[in-house]
């Protein structure tokens, strides 16, 4: 099974309009899609190592702008949308204690969140659910996305052959490394809060 969704991600990553899709998965992921770019980026990079620059930067300012819009819905939506996202994940009883945190760690729990595979959308959304202060948000995010994304694409360019080798001669211990990665994050923001 992994092998099939790993043979069909390679082949939507090498079509003409997977810039699109890489594009608005790196915008939904920032607000409410569960998914990261990274599972788009490194095909692509991969099917064709010289748009790596391109594809982060794409990334960048995709997941930058959707996280605006997590940063709205979670300002001026937060009831109607966010909450509801939260209790998706199980946060809601501990939002106050986190947004009290939040506020006087803001800038640092917004760089970790844009750096790991910790859910990004729930950043954006706390962020403007605690009225962090915009312009720091979206200077933040530009930085600390741009630079995981820039950096994945960076690995996979510098070590393109050779990582795909590994990663199709390793596919599910490569699958589980991702698993750990993520559920680690959320262990992290379990902490936080």
């Amino acid at each position: 099974m992994l092998r099939n969704i790993y043979d069909w991600t390679m082949r939507l990553a090498s079509k003409r309009r997977a810039d699109y899709a890489l594009g608005a998965i790196a915008f939904a992921e920032s607000s409410f899609f569960p998914i990261p770019p990274d599972a788009l980026l490194v095909p692509m990079v991969l099917a064709n190592r010289r748009k790596a620059a391109r594809l982060a930067f794409l990334c960048t300012i995709m997941s930058v702008l959707g996280g605006i819009l997590g940063y709205l819905i979670g300002r001026f939506l937060f009831e109607g949308l966010a909450l509801p996202v939260l209790a998706f994940y199980g946060y809601t009883d501990k939002f106050e204690s986190f947004a009290a945190a939040y506020n006087d760690w803001g800038m640092w729990i917004l760089v970790a969140g844009s750096l790991t595979p910790f859910p990004f959308k729930l950043v954006t959304i706390a962020s403007g659910a605690t009225g962090l202060n915009f312009t720091l948000f979206v200077v933040s995010s530009l930085l600390a996305r741009g630079t995981r994304f820039f950096l994945v694409a960076g690995l996979i360019y510098a070590f393109g052959p050779s990582a795909r080798d590994f990663i199709e001669r390793r596919l599910a211990l490569v699958f589980t490394a991702g698993l750990v990665a993520l559920m680690g994050g959320f262990a992290v923001l379990t902490f936080l809060m």
